[in-house]
């Protein structure tokens, strides 16, 4: 019995409605799996852009990060992490959730949910590159899988507290601007901080460009980003068929022209700046504008998303500037600007210009403060929980395993021999020693 034939066959109405509710399930699951293995590609893009805009003697290093980062991230959050974000509200007002040990709401969601967790401490392996400990970064990495991103997760993805009705509004954050990468950008910035400089990374308290030992690398890392943004934002629909299929679309296409015009406008004011466009400016502005529209890709126009994308673009490259010369914090990669300064953008710019549907919710659509002014305790609630609690584990994991980075003779001869006892490109070491 074919498919076509069954509608005329069947004569419930009823019967009729449940298949096609199954077959729509069936599908939605499909589109979240698919979209959590682009997601899961993702891993590979932050390693060839970490990898890329730092020393080639540390690239062994970093690829061991990444290769944690999905590991851990996957086992810490199935046992613990999936419970905080998605279990029962414990706490009677929407800040602490559980479900026990090993809960879960489906395999399809655990997965798609798993590499979330993996991408927000993923984003803290750039900002520290080159400099520290393997062992101090491995626990925190657990930490911020297992802890602070599933507890903070749950405030919004779990109808937690930012969507009480004390609230002005109900806070938006449809993929995770501010959850997932102003969480990450935070603890990055606390991580820096902490760890400290990269040796020669500041004369006489001026900072020093230190390029990267491959852009092509860098470069490639960011196609492959920009390609997993589709499941990351694309997958948050978390359904698909009906009208579904044309928001998820929709969602995928928003999120295309914010990167572009991310990318664009990073390109154009740094060529205007510097008299030359500059790449690696320009690899971060794509991923700027892919960051400022996570929050808004289901309450965006498309002429919104582009002009969230172009100011995203300009605010990654200022704010990298201003996180060198004036905080004195050395991001190896820019992190703290393109997660944690354009995580809270995004998650701003929906109450200066969101939509829902037709309606418009921002202010200059016409919708009033209340929604700007939930956005914004959004991101400051965020902003707060993650520079608390990385000082917080970072301090304690400082004084237990003898500090955060390795010595100085260990850092100047690269982390891939004295963390990890090998080499990235054996060719280039054997030139060397001949």
């Amino acid at each position: 019995m074919s498919l076509l034939n069954m509608p005329l066959l069947i004569q419930d109405t009823a019967a009729v409605d449940a298949l096609a509710e199954s077959i729509k399930g069936d599908m939605g699951m499909l589109w979240m799996l698919i979209s959590g293995i682009l997601v899961f590609f993702m891993q590979a893009g932050f390693f060839l852009v970490e990898s890329g805009m730092t020393d080639s003697k540390n690239a062994v290093n970093i690829a061991m990060k990444n290769f944690l980062d999905i590991a851990v991230g996957s086992l810490a959050f199935w046992f613990i992490g999936y419970s905080l974000m998605y279990g029962a509200d414990v706490s009677g007002g929407g800040f602490f959730h559980w479900g026990g040990f090993v809960f879960s709401q489906g395999a399809a969601d655990l997965f798609f949910q798993t590499v979330f967790a993996a991408t927000a401490a993923t984003i803290v392996s750039g900002a520290i590159a080159g400099r520290t400990k393997y062992t101090t970064y491995a626990i925190f990495s657990i930490i911020i899988t297992a802890l602070i991103y599933p507890i903070a997760g749950g405030w919004e993805w779990n109808g937690g507290w930012l969507n009480a009705e004390w609230m002005p509004a109900e806070f938006i954050d449809f993929a995770g601007s501010s959850i997932v990468h102003s969480v990450g950008g935070w603890a990055a910035l606390v991580a820096a901080w902490m760890v400290g400089p990269r040796i020669g990374k500041f004369l006489n308290g001026k900072p020093i460009e230190m390029h990267g030992h491959n852009q092509m690398y860098a470069t490639l890392g960011v196609f492959i980003l920009w390609l997993g943004w589709f499941g990351f934002n694309g997958g948050s629909q978390l359904a698909w068929g009906g009208d579904d299929s044309t928001a998820a679309s929709q969602v995928v296409l928003v999120t295309n022209l914010a990167a572009a015009a991310g990318a664009l406008s990073a390109l154009l004011f740094t060529w205007i700046k510097n008299g030359k466009p500059n790449l690696s400016m320009t690899l971060n502005g794509a991923l700027a504008g892919l960051v400022s529209i996570t929050a808004g890709c289901g309450n965006m126009s498309e002429w919104g998303a582009v002009l969230a994308g172009l100011i995203g673009g300009i605010l990654v490259v200022i704010s990298i500037g201003l996180v060198e010369s004036k905080l004195k914090i050395d991001d190896a990669v820019g992190a703290i600007s393109v997660h944690g300064i354009a995580g809270a953008w995004g998650t701003l710019v929906i109450g200066l210009w969101g939509i829902d549907g037709d309606a418009g919710i921002g202010i200059l659509n016409g919708g009033g403060v209340a929604q700007l002014a939930a956005q914004a305790i959004g991101v400051v609630a965020y902003a707060v929980w993650a520079l608390a609690t990385s000082w917080i584990f970072l301090t304690i994991i400082s004084k237990c395993c003898g500090g955060l980075r390795v010595t100085e003779a260990e850092e100047i001869a690269g982390l891939d021999i004295s963390e990890h006892g090998s080499i990235a490109y054996a060719g280039k070491r054997q030139r060397e020693i001949e």
